[in-house]
């Protein structure tokens, strides 16, 4: 990250949340009807960097989120595992046996997350009217409320994905106090301390003290996601106070919430309900954009050994919106006590041998000697090269033996040991060994605490992007046309491009090395398996006249290729159900989570996993 250079960044960083923990504890008292409100508000909001301090309060808000999003959006899936040293929340989780008083399982950030925006919300049609009117000219008022509004959505989002169904926030609940009241009530609740703004702005049309009676209802996912999409759709005129013109840091603008972001939202959004057509607008806005040189195409940037440094800083190029945290501000997490195995980390979550083997089964450079007309004939010339080198090992994940990490050249003898058939050998070297997440520590000391947390990035979208031209068909001279090319350009080497801004396109896994020839992920009509240590081939399947077939491999192989490209980053456990859901087959999800148990609790998991209930925490049963 850039340093920061003026006072007035240092107090939208590290002042601002302070302000805003001062302000939320206090909005209590800031709404009682006794205050002279207009005052209070005046001393409050007489200078714009006070507002926007109090915008950034909400990003630490957000901050607190990040620990529970990433152990409910991997623990649950089939790339992260428990080690003995998982404390008692975390076996839980893994489990799928979680209490209330789970603390990663908890929605109460979700909730001060909305009772802010809420808050925040209001004061700002109170204030700055205009930011309801369409027709008024854009300021930066309005690309503020575009903050709160996306905040607000994407809080509801992550909480349904997370609980299957969440409570309604009402906007007059302003305060965490109200919003536990109000869930725990058992009907109709009473907000008697609601104050009704006038939309006009002006205080002596202020209403106070009117009791509203506060209907309780839920939102499940659909209600959540046509609610909100209107919502952003409808109200959100801007999006993302532009900073650069005073601190000459780009980055900033996508530790906050910004246009691209917006889209990347609205996308993931309609995605998840099945609305391709319209996922594919949202998510094309960022990757097919005619702005700013064709940002968020995936070039030589970030390719082969510079993988990993999309972890190591915030570069506009890759991020679309990121969380920032700074030891240096006392702003920190916990993901490296999570995952280090070095005091004073604790080492509690490990990657499982499912994820290894996603990352070390991959070739490259191989050779076919195909014989189409029989293929039972076809033979490997040259088996190739085995391994992600550029997103495995050293990025993702790291082997540590003997209280310290395993040297790049016994990991390398290993594989080309395991390749040979020697399988003996192989596991002498590994005898020992363990596995940890290392995408996190990238760039960090063991004291640090403070990685980044990616929420959107390039190469997420464009395998969402791919994901639906695998699916999306159309009518054409009343021919029913699909577009799998496009997916596969998007995932192997960026073909298919508007390449008008004349860079080099590499697409997700070309830009790693493996998107070229029989590297590439193909949807042939014979397709190969392969033993997954050897790459000998063993078998292959006929796909000729079975496109629905081919759809659901071609589906599998970007699964598994989200998984290489964004394993720990939150999102695992909602691909397996976007995807189990689409085929409306629970076993789909039920399948690939239990494989990560061991033997005596496979069956149990896979059983419970069978019903589509058991995705959801059931906080609100």
């Amino acid at each position: 990250m850039i340093k920061l250079h003026t006072p007035i960044k240092h107090l939208f960083r590290f002042t601002g949340i302070l302000f805003f923990a001062w302000f939320i504890v206090s909005c209590e008292d800031f709404f009682d009807p006794q205050q002279d409100l207009s005052i209070t508000e005046d001393k409050l909001y007489d200078d714009w960097y006070e507002y926007r301090a109090v915008a950034m309060g909400m990003y630490g808000l957000q901050q607190q989120l990040v620990e529970q999003l990433l152990i409910l959006g991997e623990l649950r899936a089939d790339l992260l595992t428990i080690t003995p040293n998982a404390d008692a929340d975390m076996v839980e989780i893994y489990n799928f046996n979680v209490s209330k008083e789970n603390k990663y399982a908890s929605p109460t950030n979700f909730f001060k997350l909305i009772a802010a925006c809420n808050n925040f919300l209001r004061i700002l049609e109170t204030n700055h009217p205009e930011v309801l009117d369409p027709e008024v000219p854009v300021t930066n008022y309005d690309r503020l409320y575009g903050e709160a509004l996306c905040m607000r959505a994407w809080a509801y989002f992550n909480a349904v994905r997370i609980y299957g169904k969440v409570p309604y926030i009402h906007e007059s609940l302003v305060t965490i106090e109200e919003i536990e009241e109000y869930i725990n009530s058992p009907g109709e609740y009473i907000d008697d301390v609601y104050i009704n703004f006038s939309k006009d702005g002006y205080y002596n049309d202020t209403i106070y003290n009117q009791p509203v009676t506060l209907e309780k209802k839920y939102f499940d996912l659909p209600l959540m996601i046509d609610v909100f999409t209107n919502q952003l759709e409808k109200e959100m005129k801007a999006v993302g106070v532009n900073h650069y013109i005073n601190n000459n840091d780009d980055t900033w603008e996508v530790t906050i919430w910004n246009n691209w972001a917006a889209s990347a939202l609205l996308g993931q959004m309609y995605l998840t309900q099945g609305n391709l057509a319209k996922a594919s607008a949202y998510f094309g806005n960022v990757i097919f954009n005619s702005t700013e040189n064709r940002r968020y195409q995936l070039d030589n940037s970030f390719s082969y050994g510079s993988w990993g440094t999309i972890f190591t800083g915030i570069d506009n190029r890759e991020h679309i919106y990121t969380i920032w945290f700074n030891k240096a501000n006392f702003q920190q997490n916990r993901l490296q006590e999570f995952f280090e195995p070095f005091a004073p980390a604790k080492y509690m979550l490990k990657p499982t041998h499912r994820a290894i083997n996603i990352w070390e089964t991959v070739w490259r450079y191989q050779v076919l000697d195909e014989n189409l007309s029989n293929p039972g004939l076809t033979e490997m010339s040259f088996a190739g090269v085995p391994s992600d080198f550029y997103r495995g090992f050293g990025s993702s994940y790291l082997y540590i033996k003997n209280g310290g990490i395993l040297p790049s050249s016994d990991y390398e003898n290993m594989l080309t040991l395991r390749a040979e058939g020697d399988d003996r050998n192989s596991r002498i070297i590994m005898e020992g060994a363990d596995t940890i997440v290392i995408k996190y520590s990238i760039g960090q000391n063991q004291y640090d605490h403070d990685a980044n947390y990616i929420i959107y990035r390039a190469a997420s979208i464009h395998l969402y992007m791919a994901e639906i031209y695998t699916y999306y068909a159309w009518e054409q001279n009343g021919i029913i046309r699909t577009n799998t090319t496009v997916a596969l350009g998007l995932v192997n080497d960026g073909s298919n491009y508007d390449i008008s801004a004349n860079r080099e396109q590499r697409g997700v896994r070309g830009r790693v090395g493996l998107g070229n020839d029989a590297d590439a992920v193909k949807i042939n009509n014979i397709i190969y398996k392969h033993d997954p240590y050897t790459n000998e081939i063993t078998g292959y399947t006929d796909y000729s006249g079975n496109f629905p077939a081919k759809q659901k491999y071609l589906e599998e192989q970007i699964l598994d290729e989200r998984a290489r490209e964004l394993a720990y980053e939150g999102e695992r456990f909602y691909d397996l159900m976007r995807v189990a859901k689409r085929r409306n087959d629970p076993s789909f999800l039920a399948n690939i989570v239990s494989s990560k148990y061991p033997a005596g609790k496979r069956e149990q998991i896979y059983n419970y996993l069978l019903d589509e209930n058991n995705w959801y925490i059931k906080y609100f049963e």
